[in-house]
């Protein structure tokens, strides 16, 4: 019998939008939890993703960007990161260090972002320089004294999340963090997060990979159906929302064929993630204002109680 105790305990990153958090998050649970685009402000909501060490189970928290916010969307996805932070054992802050080197961008943001951090005179943050694979590493250094701060931060990375480069330290680091308690989640479980709303996450990564800048970022996916087939296949049924009624005839194109390779690409990926055939139906409709809508905010796993 195993009488080591075991340890659980949730990890929030945070930082400015397209520092790279979706990409490290899913490289320290080892499975993909949240979608990647280049597109900024692409995670809307909080994702937790389930790592295991040994007898320790880390929670870890994937935030939206932290940003200005404007509309009723922005302002419940700033609320998420947060609220992600201030319920967390640890948090990591994620900086794009291209971006720092130039001080603009996510640079500014991190700036603002470690401003609130020193104001909840939180002691179990690290600093997390991003993308150093695209940075000679000379430059590094400078940085992270620059931003390093040792009244909030515990300890400096510097990683790659795309490639994994430094990743497996902040693991380490981030289990010696967790308290001792039961695990919150069964051991072959990667993601919290209902399986509705994660094929609605795919569908939505490929619209952007498909249609790059062409589509605004006022652009939604819900899923409406979902249908347990007695040959075993699943049938989803899913709505795009745009904005304008320009919009539809990009996500449509012509003939269809552009939400047709949307919908083929999700499909594929779908297919993957559930372990078996997956029919897929996509439907284009235009909702002006939608990110001003409670009901369509709470359909994407925003809270907007607090407004």
């Amino acid at each position: 019998m195993n009488d080591t105790p075991t340890r659980c305990g949730f990890v929030a990153v945070i930082g400015a939008p397209n520092a790279g958090k979706s990409t490290l998050v899913n490289r320290l649970v080892g499975s993909k939890i949240s979608i990647v685009t280049p597109k900024v402000q692409t995670t809307r909501m909080r994702v937790r993703g389930i790592a295991i060490e040994g007898d320790t189970q880390i929670v870890f928290v994937d935030t939206p960007g932290i940003f200005r916010p404007r509309r009723l969307l922005d302002r419940a996805m700033v609320r998420a990161a947060w609220a992600g932070a201030e319920e967390a054992d640890a948090v990591l802050l994620l900086v794009d260090a291209r971006a720092a080197l130039r001080e603009t961008g996510t640079a500014a943001g991190s700036q603002e972002i470690l401003s609130d951090l020193r104001r909840s005179k939180r002691t179990n943050a690290a600093l997390v320089l991003n993308k150093l694979d695209a940075l000679p590493r000379e430059q590094l250094l400078p940085l992270a004294n620059k931003l390093h701060d040792p009244q909030v931060f515990a300890r400096v990375f510097m990683i790659s999340a795309l490639n994994g480069d430094g990743v497996s330290d902040i693991r380490s680091w981030c289990v010696e963090r967790m308290p001792e308690g039961p695990w919150h989640y069964p051991a072959d479980q990667t993601a919290d997060i209902p399986s509705r709303l994660l094929a609605a996450e795919i569908t939505r990564e490929k619209l952007y990979m498909t249609l790059h800048d062409e589509l605004p970022y006022e652009t939604s996916v819900e899923t409406d159906g979902w249908t347990e087939r007695k040959d075993g296949s699943l049938r989803i049924e899913q709505t795009i929302y745009v904005a304008r009624e320009s919009q539809k005839s990009i996500v449509l194109g012509r003939g269809g064929c552009t939400v047709k390779a949307i919908g083929a690409a999700a499909r594929r990926e779908l297919e993957v993630l559930f372990g078996r055939r997956v029919h897929l139906f996509l439907f284009v409709k235009l909702r002006e204002n939608w990110a001003e809508e409670r009901e369509r905010l709470s359909a994407i796993g925003l809270d907007t109680s607090g407004e």
